[in-house]
């Protein structure tokens, strides 16, 4: 099976910065898509950011500029460095892994708090 664990949340400041990291350990043949999306109570989970095993990235309009997606295609890990935080970027971090053919793979998520 596939196993995905996020790391890094927790509370911050408006105007500052957090990384969350993801590692994704198991059955990962085939793994194309790493990516990171986040959910307030009430609402539809929402892209952040997903990066491609060649590079290839897409970010929601809302944390251009301000969030950049890395990988590491060795250590099958993505990372999310959040800067400039607003108090709408609060919400539970979920990191995705995407798996040519099996499927979609979801961790549990980790909560970013962005308050004064």
């Amino acid at each position: 099976q596939v196993q995905v664990v996020e790391s890094g949340g927790g509370l911050v400041q408006p105007g500052g910065s957090l990384r969350l990291s993801c590692a994704a350990s198991g059955r990962l043949f085939g793994l194309y898509g790493m990516g990171w999306y986040r959910q307030v109570p009430g609402k539809q989970r929402e892209l952040v950011a997903k990066i491609t095993t060649d590079g290839g990235t897409n970010y929601a309009d809302s944390v251009k500029g301000r969030f950049t997606i890395s990988r590491d295609n060795v250590k099958n890990m993505v990372e999310l460095q959040m800067k400039s935080l607003k108090p709408e970027d609060t919400a539970v971090y979920y990191c995705n892994v995407v798996i040519f053919p099996t499927g979609s793979f979801w961790g549990t998520g980790t909560q970013v708090t962005v308050s004064s």
